[in-house]
């Protein structure tokens, strides 16, 4: 089990969307909280709304595309909090480019911020989790990561989705005998302000930021009529997932269709066609 009170927390993208709502939720369960964004101001609010609130909490400009941020993060949460024992990799941003119109940068922003902003947040944050004896890493996938044919126009953001889940699930392997617990949350459909300001999270080598509205393609969602939880209905369900060490955290139950529709069906399928070639060719099944 994995106690939230009297804990320091890191939440990256803490300044909206699901972040914003692990914040205030870690916050309303006791732990001190550090709101680190990107954005400065969005981080500034809402760790004021959580001290207003009679919590704890600071905000820390971070750009999770550049580790050296992520380190000078750090530095700053450990001086105003001491050893953060909860890490919350969630900072994120996201793309419905078709595949034939992605440039260079999108490619590179969407695995900088989802996938490398992740890995290196964690790397980061984990000696001090091994020196302490414990602690919990949590990032934020997504339910198009481990099923990345639920939402069509969406491949590099699903690719580094994906990623992530490798990531963290072969992470474990190695950090179990240090007493840390890894858990992936694949949320399935969040409301956010992604429409109007992702963009404004671009960092400036990859184009900076701008005031682009996103374009969300009518095949994305023609066939998914996906159900949107607020991020203060879903930050209950992942700190509970947190507290019970959980592997994996999701919002939706419906969405186990589409797992099973991928796995259960086309990987299995997959599964017996290699079972009926070693047959034919005279292999033992279940020996190389």
């Amino acid at each position: 089990m994995t106690a939230i009170g009297g804990k320091a927390a890191v939440v990256t993208g803490g300044g909206s969307g699901i972040g914003m709502g692990m914040a205030k939720e870690l916050a309303s369960q006791g732990a001190s909280v550090v709101v680190a964004d990107i954005l400065p101001d969005t981080a500034r609010r809402v760790a004021d709304e959580i001290n207003d609130g009679g919590g704890t909490a600071i905000a820390i400009h971070c750009d999770v595309c550049e580790r050296s941020s992520i380190e000078a993060m750090k530095a700053e949460a450990n001086d105003a909090l001491g050893p953060i024992e909860l890490v919350f990799a969630n900072a994120g941003a996201t793309s419905f480019v078709p595949v034939t119109e992605l440039t260079e940068g999108e490619i590179d922003w969407m695995t900088a911020v989802n996938q490398h902003g992740v890995v290196w947040t964690a790397l980061t944050f984990l000696p001090d989790l091994i020196e302490s004896g414990g602690g919990h890493i949590v990032a934020t996938a997504s339910m198009a990561g481990l099923v990345p044919t639920l939402i069509p126009v969406h491949s590099a953001y699903s690719a580094a989705k994906m990623g992530v889940i490798g990531f963290i699930r072969n992470l474990q392997l190695e950090v179990a005998e240090h007493g840390i617990v890894c858990t992936i949350y694949c949320p399935g459909g969040v409301l956010n302000s992604m429409r109007d300001h992702n963009a404004k999270y671009r960092p400036e080598r990859f184009g900076g930021p701008s005031d682009e509205r996103m374009q969300i393609p009518h095949a994305s969602f023609k066939d998914n009529r996906m159900r949107f939880l607020t991020p203060e209905e879903v930050a209950p369900m992942v700190l509970r997932a947190v507290e019970n060490d959980r592997p994996f955290v999701f919002d939706h139950s419906e969405q186990r269709q589409s797992f099973r529709e991928l796995y259960a069906d086309v990987v299995e399928a997959c599964f017996d066609d290699v079972e009926q070639w070693e047959r034919e060719h005279g292999i033992e099944v279940g020996t190389a």
